[in-house]
Formats: structure tokens, C-alpha cells, sequence
């Protein structure tokens, strides 16, 4: 019996720290959610349009999502987003991975000088380009109305710089098997795009989504380019500007609150789907190269 009672007592301290663990777990997951769950509540209000001191709606319904689509000029700003996330998502992905297989498999000079100096660069915030990149769109045109193509050069033009994760994957893949393909007589594209990407899905998915995201919730740099033009605007810079004055928000909360739940939503589901690769990716590459 006095054997058994040290392994009883760590049982009993593991279950206690554990259910403090769930505990806090939980505590902190109702105070995240909170705020979402209200939005949501509020996007089926129809009693009133404007902010109120309570949660739970008295009228429900979907006149604010269908006012949304139909009355206001959500679908541009759902468009221009959609547009942008998705052009950045590809273009930008073709970018990182090239450039992370590159600096993972082949040796030349100045290699080491590359990596370093994207290194440091990546430490500037982006903000600090911002005067000279609009001035720079501005000069093509592609600021106001045209502000989809400005982005989406904007945000492409230096992706190759976050090779970090995705050449990080690449290490981890045995050169073996490049030697063999090149035995064979495959080219050097011919090896990236049918052995190595094969064996890569995991780094992919994690550069399209972060590739996707990215774009999909900017406000900062999307705000100064499309300079206050609608046509222009994504849905953060295009929600935002509906609650800017007392009197918008006075008449648009409701549909704001409807407009922020279907911006969430495919991004949402599109995370909860590709998780599994997500973490595959953000591991696979967390490796020192």
C-alpha cells in the first residue's frame, strides 16, 4: 500500500493540474468568443439599426444581411478584397516558394549576403514606405478607383523576402532525392514541381493561407491608397468608414455588425478546413536551415 500511494498522489496532483488547466482554458475561450458572439447577435437585430444596451435581440432577422448586399456598396468592397486576396495568394506563393527552394538547394555567391539583407529589411515596418509607394501609384494611376491592381503590386512586390518558413520546410526534405531526379535528367523545375511539391502540401497550404489572409484584413496601407474613393476601398477600409461619424453609425451598426460576420465567415472556414496543414507547415518549417 505505501507503494502505491506516491503514484496516487501524483495522480491526484496531475487531474488537479489539469483541471485548472481546462478551467482557465475555458475562462479564456468565453472572453475571446464574447465579443464575436455579440457581433453576430447584433447582425440579426432588426428592431432597431443603431447601437442599444442590450445583447440579445428582441426582433430577429436577416434584413441587415440582405440590406448589406443589396442597398449599400458591400459587394465592391467584398469584390476588390476577394480579388486582391486571391491574386496575392497565388502570385505570392509562386514567389516564396521559389525562392525558399533556391536558397535551400542551391549554392552561389552572395547567398548568405541575400538572406541577411532580407533579414534585415524585414525588420522595417511597412508603414514607413507608405508616403513613396502612394506617391509612386499615384504617379501610375493606381490609386482612388484603381487602387485593386496598386495593392496587389504593393503586397507582392516583396514577398520573396518571407522565405523563412517555407525554406525551413525545404531543409528538411533529403537532397537525395534532387540528386536522383537530376541522375534521371530532370531539370532543376521539373525536380520542384514534381518531386519536391508533391512532399510539400503542408508548406503550401500555410503560404496560400497566409498569403490569402494577409491582404484580406488590411486597413492601414488599403485606407491611404484608396483615399477615401469607394469604389476603391476593401471591407475594412469600407466598414470602417461606415461607423466614422456619430450619424453613421447611428444608422449602420446593425449592418455593420452583418458585414463583419461575412467577412470572417470564409476566412473562417477556410482556416478551420486547412488546419491540419496549417500546423503541418508552421512545424515543418520551424527547423533551423
Amino acid at each position: 500500500m505505501s507503494k502505491n500511494k506516491p503514484h496516487l498522489g501524483m495522480r491526484a496532483k496531475s487531474t488537479i493540474s489539469n483541471t485548472v488547466i481546462y478551467v482557465i482554458l475555458v475562462l479564456m475561450s468565453i472572453i475571446w468568443l464574447t465579443p464575436f458572439v455579440c457581433i453576430l447577435l447584433e447582425s440579426f437585430r432588426i428592431e432597431s439599426t443603431g447601437r442599444v444596451g442590450y445583447i440579445i435581440p428582441k426582433q430577429w432577422g436577416f434584413d441587415n444581411y440582405i440590406n448589406l448586399w443589396t442597398k449599400t456598396n458591400f459587394p465592391i468592397w467584398f469584390r476588390n478584397t476577394f480579388v486582391i486576396a486571391l491574386a496575392v495568394a497565388v502570385l505570392q506563393t509562386l514567389i516564396v516558394l521559389s525562392v525558399s527552394y533556391v536558397l535551400s538547394r542551391i549554392r552561389f555567391n552572395g547567398r548568405k549576403l541575400l538572406m541577411n539583407t532580407c533579414l534585415v529589411l524585414g525588420m522595417f515596418p511597412g508603414f514607413v514606405t507608405m508616403i513613396v509607394l502612394y506617391k509612386v501609384l499615384s504617379g501610375f494611376g493606381l490609386t482612388g478607383a484603381n487602387s485593386v491592381p496598386g495593392l496587389i503590386l504593393v503586397y507582392c512586390a516583396s514577398s520573396g523576402m518571407g522565405y523563412y518558413v517555407s525554406k525551413g520546410f525545404f531543409d528538411t526534405i533529403p537532397k537525395s532525392l534532387d540528386e536522383a531526379a537530376r541522375v534521371d535528367g530532370a531539370t532543376r523545375f521539373q525536380v520542384f514541381y514534381k518531386v519536391i511539391m508533391p512532399l510539400s502540401k503542408p508548406i503550401v497550404i500555410y503560404t496560400i493561407l497566409t498569403a490569402f489572409m494577409a491582404p484580406w484584413g488590411d486597413f492601414m496601407f488599403a485606407k491611404y491608397i484608396s483615399h477615401g474613393t469607394e469604389a476603391g476601398m476593401n471591407v475594412a477600409v469600407g466598414l470602417q468608414y461606415w461607423i466614422s461619424s456619430k450619424t453613421l453609425i447611428s444608422t449602420n451598426y446593425t449592418m455593420f455588425c452583418a458585414g463583419g460576420v461575412c467577412v470572417a465567415l470564409p476566412v473562417t472556414i477556410l482556416f478551420m478546413c486547412l488546419q491540419k496543414y496549417y500546423v503541418e507547415g508552421v512545424t515543418g518549417g520551424a527547423v533551423k536551415g
